[in-house]
């Protein structure tokens, strides 16, 4: 079985997501297809994708639920969903190759595909359903937060972030160095109360979510972040992913 580091990387980088202000509108997960469609993890194949079973490989899913809060008013949110690169990844020690593995200058995971063997123990060791089984090519694909575009010095520096965060239009999704407490993205964190689904299971998840505010009564004044997470958003983002 493939090992962790031996110590926690000097930087954690991840992606934190605005659950108030993703509006589903699906662009990060299109920007995702076509950059890596091209890129390190090429190709990104469909199956029949204008038949009546469509299928394929697409390392940025976006859910779509409805949530219940405790005053009892409901908000549509939209939930996108890719490899949390946790500290604790379970996907990187049960893989018999060494296909899997979490690097340890800034804590991200990736796959060898020269080293995959297609046997789907690191799917199956995801709590998160963030590795997708390229069925063509026998290999397991998954989110590398674009490190062909953040570590690529040819790019302005402005531009050396995933294509998904490059991409949202709502700026609901931002990127940054999580183990560094002065960066912009564990400030948000603090300030909104971000935090991950599954945290219980000891997985330790880099990725954070900022949680949805209450729906605002009509007429009401709008509601300020209070840093606490709202209601019962995470227990059903836990049973979601228990399911």
């Amino acid at each position: 079985m493939t090992s962790l580091p031996a110590s926690p990387p000097p930087k954690r980088l991840g992606l934190v997501i605005d659950l108030d202000t993703c509006v589903g509108c699906q662009a990060c997960a299109v920007a995702c297809k076509g950059w890596n469609s091209a890129g390190i993890t090429a190709p990104l194949p469909d199956i029949e994708p204008y038949g009546t079973a469509p299928d394929g490989v697409w390392l940025n899913r976006v859910h779509g639920f409805e949530a219940t809060f405790d005053d009892g008013r409901t908000r549509t949110l939209s939930f996108p969903r890719s490899c949390l690169h946790c500290e604790n990844a379970a996907c990187v020690t049960v893989c018999p190759t060494g296909a899997s593995y979490k690097r340890a200058a800034d804590g991200i995971v990736l796959v060898d595909e020269s080293k995959c063997i297609g046997c789907k123990l690191c799917s199956w060791a995801c709590p998160y359903g963030a590795r997708e089984f390229d069925s063509t090519n026998g290999v397991m694909k998954k989110c590398t937060l674009c490190i062909d575009r953040i570590e690529n010095e040819t790019l302005p520096e402005a531009e050396r972030e995933p294509a998904c965060v490059r991409t949202c239009p709502a700026h609901a999704r931002h990127f940054g160095d999580l183990a560094d407490p002065d960066s912009d993205v564990s400030k948000l964190v603090e300030a909104r109360g971000g935090t991950a689904p599954l945290e219980g299971l000891g997985y330790r998840p880099t990725n954070r979510y900022l949680p949805p505010r209450k729906p605002v009564e009509m007429g009401a004044a709008p509601l300020e972040p209070t840093g606490e997470p709202e209601g019962k958003l995470l227990q059903w983002v836990d049973k979601l992913f228990s399911r």
